[in-house]
């Protein structure tokens, strides 16, 4: 994981949005309909990355029969690192998002 801001632009209106997508999902969904905050680069990596790593988890989760919902604590630390202004890297997520396009 790395530990260096992505850009030094990141204000603290786009940390406390990136951490609130970690958090909260449906913010993520939020922050999606909302233009200026989805012209934010930080903040939109952030939410998408957020949507994509809920579904993974929530997969995860079924399939294991609830005992993979421990991994939602995970969202906690990733929350931190976005607070942080940090690059939060989700090993295989982060990389197809950016792919896909997507953020």
């Amino acid at each position: 994981m790395s530990q260096e801001p992505i850009s030094s632009e990141i204000t603290s209106d786009d940390k406390l949005w990136a951490m609130l997508s970690y958090l909260i999902p449906i913010i993520a969904v939020v922050v999606l309909f909302m233009e200026d905050k989805k012209a934010r680069p930080y903040i939109k990596f952030s939410a998408v990355q957020s949507i994509v790593a809920t579904v993974v988890l929530t997969i995860i989760s079924t399939i294991t029969l609830g005992c993979g919902s421990i991994l939602f604590i995970v969202m906690l630390w990733w929350a931190y690192q976005a607070y942080q202004g940090q690059d939060v890297k989700i090993p295989m997520i982060s990389d197809f998002i950016r792919n896909q396009g997507w953020a």
